[in-house]
């Protein structure tokens, strides 16, 4: 194929030596006259491993040129790969200037270009970006729409200094974000050969898909940090506890609780988040990241709160009260915390959970609910269908097949609080709100 790439920085200079490798035909775009020059010369313009071999022979091959015209770079080429910066401004936010120039370029191109072209955008963009700011620049610049003489993609890179090269050939995933279906057809044959899981998905999933994956990987520098830290405290070998830590591929590193939803509870993960964040207090270590969790569970919760009573309706069925689905254990649930501040509240609650009796409740869990809400038995129904007739909200609490039949008989009038995600792939009549969908 033939290939414009603009910005020859890190990601858009690995790009063009790897797909010139393949020996498609690649066109670099610059503003900076030497990294035109010197990718015209067969010069990769960043230092990374194996790149210089790569430069040299596709420019041998006479696969490989630069340009600072990006109306000529357009005209030349059917696919337009987009890498320029984006970087912070002071106030945190990004500076898109460099993106939005560039869309203005490729648009002006396009205006005279009879041939369809594909403008795949790689740079790290926030949701809506793609959609709200650049297509609408494109579409202005060029006199046509999207999807008519030229279509867009958003393709996320997860390449990393210093293994880049080794990276585009073995990336995690391979992710495109279309236009509209099908868009991305002409992108996908440049992975050709790449063993990866390839995921077609929206423009705007793509965008916050990157910036996902880069906070997680933030998140877990920091976590084993401050779990090192308190580890050296205790005199404990820190990297034997992650080697311990990362043998788990069921729970830890996998996408086990990896799901929007609800908060945390039950017996043991509030319990211990607390000791953590005592003992590193205890040594006079700051550990902001493991005293977070517990106030970020909390925000969820109030999250939840919020919702239900914005809505303006006291009687309220709670569908599940126990932490999660097929256990009695109700200490910490979030949905024990949420039906105690409603009654405070004076809202009508009535509780389904078919694993819940007060007359078999014993010992801490026993404890717990006399400590928050003594009247249980009071709240409890028989039946999932005893809800209908006597709530006007509905709150799912957790996952059950159960739950299903009393989402589809519900009213018009009524309304469902879904912290669980049961629907929306359940068709109710009654409106739906899912506690962070």
């Amino acid at each position: 194929m033939k290939i414009s790439i603009f910005g020859l920085g890190y990601v858009g200079t690995v790009c063009a030596g790897c797909l010139a490798s393949e020996k498609h035909t690649v066109v670099g775009v610059d503003v900076n006259a030497a990294k035109v020059e010197g990718m015209n010369a067969g010069i990769a313009p960043i230092v990374e491993p194996q790149l210089p071999e790569l430069f040299s022979a596709a420019h041998k091959a006479g696969l490989l040129s630069a340009t600072t015209s990006a109306a000529d770079a357009v005209m030349a080429t059917e696919i337009s790969l987009v890498c320029v910066g984006t970087p912070s401004r002071d106030n945190g936010g990004l500076d898109l200037s460099y993106m939005k120039r560039v869309c203005e370029e490729i648009g002006d191109a396009l205006r005279t270009k009879s041939t369809p072209h594909v403008v795949v955008l790689r740079s790290t963009m926030l949701p809506g970006t793609t959609e709200d700011l650049l297509v609408p620049i494109l579409e202005k610049h060029s006199g046509k729409k999207v999807g008519e003489g030229f279509t867009v993609c958003y393709n996320p890179e997860f390449l990393r200094e210093g293994s880049s090269v080794y990276d585009f050939y073995n990336p995690p995933k391979i992710v495109v974000g279309e236009s509209a279906p099908g868009a991305g057809d002409a992108l996908l044959k440049l992975y050709a050969g790449i063993e990866a899981p390839t995921l077609r998905t929206s423009i705007r999933v793509a965008e916050m898909a990157k910036y996902c994956d880069n906070a997680f990987h933030a998140l877990k520098v920091s976590f084993a940090n401050e779990v090192g830290n308190l580890c050296k405290k205790l005199g404990v070998d820190s990297h034997d506890v992650m080697a311990v830590f990362c043998e788990d591929k069921k729970l830890n590193l996998s996408p086990a609780y990896l799901k929007p939803g609800f908060a945390f509870g039950g017996s043991c993960l509030p319990k211990d988040l607390r000791a953590l964040a005592y003992e590193a207090k205890r040594f006079d270590l700051d550990s902001p990241l493991i005293n977070a969790i517990l106030e970020s569970n909390e925000a969820q919760i109030q999250t939840g709160i919020r919702m239900i009573t914005s809505l303006g309706k006291k009687r309220v069925g709670f569908l599940g009260m126990a932490f999660k689905p097929d256990t009695d254990d109700m200490r910490e649930s979030p949905l024990v915390s949420v039906i105690e501040t409603l009654l405070g509240k004076g809202y009508a609650i009535r509780i389904y959970d078919r694993n819940v009796s007060t007359s078999r409740l014993i010992g801490a869990n026993r404890k717990f609910i006399d400590e928050h809400i003594p009247h249980l038995s009071s709240l409890l129904v028989e039946k999932a269908s005893d809800l209908i007739a006597t709530s006007d909200i509905l709150v799912v609490g957790y996952k059950s097949p159960e739950f299903v039949e009393v989402l589809q008989a519900l009213r018009p009038d009524q309304i469902v609080v879904d912290l669980a995600r049961l629907a929306p792939q359940v068709t109710t009549p009654a409106r739906y709100e899912g506690i962070c969908w």
